[in-house]
């Protein structure tokens, strides 16, 4: 992935987005040809005007064409429409070119103060960036009960993984996290926790440990120093990076990086800030920054250092700051902010570049991945009903419809919870109910046709929406009981 340093220039992509976003690209544009970074701009479109032409993806061809030739993209603040419509086009960049790696450092930056000033926050959260819910598989089940597919593959978590682990030996740093809910969906999250477990002896000189998602919220507000690398899911990652850019001063100062095998865009956190877009009052910093990861990912290190040096000494001084950071409640406008940056190119400030060397990304095969279990299992289904029946109703109404068949009704849930055989609790019903049945002897190979006979005969009298398989992979169960199975 990446490309060593040349005398010639390496085009980029450039898409300024929406709002303040080619206010902010100009500015970066500026910077970067003042520090003759070996970098030219093709210029193209994704977002809001994209949306407004009819496009749903807000990314047309001619820009997705263009990144694929180029191979990178700098891209600011793309809006996207809240609840209906269209899809996000910073999600239909990232799934259409496979930008599985979601890179989010977090530092402390001289002049920004925040209540963790001093204390050394230094870190990068690594977030899966393609799967988990972000798949966005979602059907209404019934009117009143929405479904989301939450999911998670091993091909996946070790990639993430993996490119979590050749970042930390890229930066030189001695630790990664591992932050999952495995404790709860043990076969999601718990897969990334297995993986985790697997790979890491792969870097036997790196720390590694694991923590509960909601437990390492918690740290990084008790002791964010301890942290160096965390890698995890994708939502988890979504919240938690945002939590750890809120340390040290916020999202108008949080790049981002997004790593495939082809393709890497890097890009600004931010919104597009369409309140004060057109102003000359937008702070650049995180574009600015995104596009120094930009040139560490070609092997510009020299030029790299150079502009973020002069970030900090412009940062530290605190002469000429956007609004947003000056400490006295008033700024500057972006022209003189970029101007103060432009005249610190070529001097060295207080808090020292980390020394980098080139990441590496684990390359992998273009092919379908698949794993063959030793032996697999089929031994019961799970049907999924909607009915306005009681528990022991639909019980009742099941176990007979199933009499005499190849499968028998081993249980009722609703929303994860066993409610028929009754346990004793109380549980507030909905009109969704999974219905567990097991086949009385298991079967290998093809779905017994019993199971096709149950679920006609239970369309006869209920409305089904799915059936999934319930399967033992090499002897260990597939899937998770309800909450309250004895």
């Amino acid at each position: 992935m990446t490309q060593p340093a040349t005398s010639t220039k390496t085009r980029v992509t450039a898409l300024p987005g929406d709002g303040i976003g080619m206010e902010v690209f100009d500015a970066t544009r500026r910077i970067f040809a003042a520090a003759q970074a070996p970098v030219e701009w093709e210029l193209a479109e994704a977002g809001a005007a994209v949306f407004k032409k009819g496009i749903p993806s807000g990314a047309p061809r001619e820009t997705l064409d263009s990144i694929a030739k180029n191979g990178l993209a700098l891209k600011g603040p793309l809006e996207t429409p809240v609840g209906f419509g269209e899809k996000s086009a910073n999600v239909t960049l990232r799934k259409h070119f496979e930008l599985y790696a979601n890179i989010r450092p977090v530092r402390e930056l001289p002049g920004i103060k925040t209540p963790f000033t001093g204390r050394g926050i230094d870190m990068v959260i690594v977030r899966e960036n393609v799967e988990d819910v972000y798949a966005g598989i979602e059907h209404m089940q019934t009117p009143d009960v929405a479904q989301c597919l939450k999911l998670m593959t091993r091909p996946g978590c070790e990639r993430i993984i993996r490119a979590a682990f050749g970042l930390a030996l890229a930066e030189n740093r001695k630790k990664v996290t591992c932050a999952t809910k495995a404790n709860i969906m043990k076969l999601t999250e718990g897969m990334m926790k297995r993986v985790f477990e697997q790979v890491g002896p792969d870097y036997p000189g790196i720390t590694r440990d694991h923590i509960i998602i909601d437990n390492c919220a918690h740290q990084l507000v008790i002791a964010p120093e301890q942290f160096d690398v965390i890698v995890t899911s994708n939502m988890n990652g979504d919240i938690i990076s945002d939590l750890a850019a809120g340390l040290v001063g916020g999202l108008g100062i949080a790049p981002s990086a997004n790593l495939g095998d082809h393709v890497a865009i890097f890009e600004a956190v931010h919104g597009s800030a369409p309140n004060i877009a057109g102003k000359g009052l937008a702070n650049p910093t995180a574009l600015l920054s995104a596009g120094i990861m930009l040139l560490r990912h070609i092997g510009a290190f020299e030029a790299a250092a150079t502009i973020e040096q002069a970030l900090f000494i412009t940062l530290a001084e605190g002469e000429n700051l956007t609004g947003d950071l000056s400490p006295r409640g008033h700024g500057v406008g972006t022209d003189k902010f970029v101007g103060q940056v432009i005249d610190n190119l070529g001097r060295t400030s207080n808090l020292p570049s980390r020394v980098y060397s080139p990441l590496t990304l684990t390359p992998w095969p273009d092919l379908t991945a698949h794993t063959e279990p030793t032996s697999r299992e089929l031994i019961g289904v799970d049907i999924f009903i909607e009915s306005d029946l009681s528990a022991a109703e639909l019980g009742s109404s099941l176990t007979q419809i199933a009499e005499g068949s190849q499968l028998r009704l081993d249980s009722i849930s609703n929303r994860g919870v066993q409610v028929w055989p009754a346990t004793g609790g109380h549980t507030f019903l909905v009109d969704h109910f999974d219905c567990r049945f097991m086949l009385k002897a298991p079967a290998q190979g093809n779905p017994p046709q019993g199971i096709a006979d149950l679920v006609k005969a239970i369309g006869s009298r209920h409305s089904w929406m799915h059936v999934e398989k319930l399967q033992r992979f090499d002897g260990k169960d597939a899937f998770e009981r309800p909450q309250g199975e004895s």
